[in-house]
């Protein structure tokens, strides 16, 4: 029931999108979707992620079987393009194979599955399409606050930045300083975020084909409850970011016609009153809070109870995320600090479901909500009071981040299971 529910919410929330879409004159999740059966889709990776997610149902013979379909309807659309003349202008030259095995056991679970196995199979398969109508709803999000949101608030993050020491002006420089090689590979884990996702979720699911159920709480629903609230502290709070609003403007959007100097990264903005400003309608406005920082935070959580090296990893995309999304100017500190936040509070309120909720649960999520809440407000109406006394409102700003991890690790240690002691043999008495 509670499957068949998110189903159908899940439904009802995408053709709502689409329908808002085409109110903007844009495709819609679903027509995006439905177009990479055929057309080369936009993260071919993200696809064979999505299908690595639905496979964790499969027993290991079913695995091979539908790794190798993918790849070989793969080769027969390289083939067919090839042979068509068909060039590649975006996207990726393969990822629908994968798409189109997804597809597949959807109609094997319909038509060839009868009872527990059914619903297990049409549990990966619907992962694994949420996973990709995620990354498509969220592209749609991106576009509509561009376009219901013309004027942004970004000297009010900016002056209020000052508070921490303009991160993103420091990073900034450090990454330009490390050239191609530095930036190249910022760029790669940052793109790459929902494919670490995968890897570490891959971990965490992989009893799925021997006990025939999934765990009570995994990071894919962190990942999309992060999703889909996200974007909309995008519409309350609209901010599209350093490199956009002070700087050149990045992936063929903004630039200085639209920015309010070209400052970033050379000269931190000078302290002033702020105000909101109107931007283009194609960037995004999708800094506060950063849900990049936010997801890489709910990897770096999950993957604490994981191997050494998956812990490493999660460890190495939280740090490289971080860099990247000050260095590339796509964010400000602040929205780190809220994205860090943010996730806490979301992991708490999904941790406190599972195991039902108590005093303490209630406690941490009602104190994680009241912080994010506070941040969004200092930023909004104490930007100058922060600029100004940087040293006492820089120290309460981490101490508030802080206070809710510190908040988060105490409580989630007392809901973990303490495994029992081990008993001691007994010493028996020596036989005469």
């Amino acid at each position: 029931m509670l499957w068949a529910t998110a189903g159908l919410v899940t439904l009802g929330f995408l053709i709502a999108l689409e329908i808002a879409a085409r109110h903007y004159g844009l495709p819609g999740p679903m027509t995006n979707q439905a177009r990479e059966v055929i057309f080369p889709p936009k993260s071919g990776p993200l696809l064979y992620a999505s299908m690595a997610l639905m496979m964790v149902v499969l027993p290991w013979r079913e695995r091979l079987i539908a790794a190798g379909a993918a790849i070989g309807i793969d080769v027969v659309f390289f083939l067919v393009r090839w042979a068509a003349g068909a060039e590649i202008t975006e996207g990726h030259p393969f990822g629908n194979g994968a798409l189109w095995v997804v597809l597949g056991y959807a109609v094997i679970a319909v038509t060839r599955r009868t009872g527990p196995e059914r619903v297990l199979l049409l549990k990966g398969v619907g992962l694994a399409l949420l996973l990709v109508a995620g990354r498509k709803t969220g592209d749609i999000w991106l576009l509509i606050t561009s376009k219901a949101h013309p004027a942004v608030l970004d000297p009010y993050v900016a002056i209020a930045d000052h508070a921490l020491g303009n991160p993103s002006w420091l990073v900034g420089r450090m990454v330009e300083a490390t050239g191609p090689i530095g930036t190249h590979l910022l760029d790669w884990v940052y793109v790459q975020l929902a494919v670490a996702a995968v890897v570490v979720s891959l971990y965490q699911l992989r009893n799925v084909a021997i006990e025939r159920r999934f765990p009570s709480h995994y990071l894919v629903r962190t990942f999309l409850v992060i999703g889909l609230l996200g974007p909309a502290i995008y519409m309350i709070f609209p901010v599209v970011g350093p490199v956009f609003a002070y700087g050149p403007g990045a992936s063929g959007t903004g630039g200085p016609q639209w920015a309010l100097a070209n400052l970033w990264p050379d000269t931190p903005p000078p302290i002033s009153a702020p105000h909101a400003f109107t931007y283009d309608d194609i960037t995004p406005r999708n800094c506060m809070p950063s849900l990049h920082t936010a997801w890489a935070t709910a990897i770096f959580i999950h993957s604490r109870k994981a191997p050494r090296v998956l812990r490493f990893a999660g460890t190495f995309w939280l740090i490289a995320t971080l860099t990247a999304t000050l260095g590339f100017g796509y964010h400000y500190g602040a929205d780190l600090i809220a994205g860090v936040v943010f996730t806490l509070t979301i992991e708490a309120a999904l941790r406190s479901h599972e195991r039902g909720w108590d005093r303490s649960g209630i406690q941490l999520v009602a104190y994680g909500t009241a912080v994010f809440a506070a941040l969004l407000a200092s930023y909004r109406y104490l930007p100058m009071k922060m600029a100004e006394h940087p040293w006492v409102f820089g120290p309460l700003l981490l101490l508030a981040m802080g206070s809710v991890i510190y908040g988060y690790v105490r409580t989630t240690r007392l809901w973990d299971p303490t495994p029992a002691p081990a008993r001691q043999p007994q010493p028996q008495p020596e036989p005469v």
